[in-house]
């Protein structure tokens, strides 16, 4: 059986006993996830666009469905958008990225390959997941769009009033 407390010196000696275990429990440092080739993998989503990203160290070669990235996504801004995490978390062109990506369109193909590049490089390497995470690429962009309703043109406009 316990042990009786009898004053509130041993009630808070026995309650910041339990805090500070339950302190060092959650504070145990994340462990990188690597595979046994040495890469890190995730899943990143935007709209409908689902994109597997494998990262491992490299010299910065970006490779999205079989193509090199300037040769997939054509824009400057796409390509700057997959650039972004590497620069937010100081590691550029020391990892080699490959992903491959369904669905959507360009432009959410080329944020679900961000998510995933956040994603992987924070499974890598889990000190960068601060500046990741307060970068906020670490969060799904959930920003879909929206169904179409009935008795509607589109998903909220209506059909042009008729007076007559």
């Amino acid at each position: 059986m316990a042990e009786e407390i009898k004053s509130l010196d041993e009630l808070n000696a026995v309650v910041e006993g339990t805090e500070a275990a339950v302190v060092t429990e959650t504070l145990a440092p994340r462990e990188p996830v690597r595979d046994t080739l040495g890469r890190s993998y995730a899943t990143g989503k935007r709209k409908d666009a689902v994109a597997r990203v494998w990262i491992k160290p490299g010299s910065g070669k970006v490779t999205v469905n079989g193509k090199e990235m300037d040769k997939y996504f054509a824009r400057p801004v796409l390509q700057m958008i997959l650039r972004q995490p590497f620069q937010v978390a100081g590691v550029e062109n020391e990892f080699d990225v490959m992903a491959t990506v369904k669905g959507g369109g360009l432009s959410g193909q080329a944020g679900a390959v961000k998510h995933g590049i956040s994603k992987a490089l924070q499974l890598y390497e889990p000190s960068l997941r601060g500046a990741l995470k307060a970068a906020g690429f670490l969060t799904r962009d959930s920003r879909v769009v929206e169904r179409k309703k009935y008795g509607k043109a589109k998903a909220r406009k209506s059909f042009q009033f008729s007076k007559r």
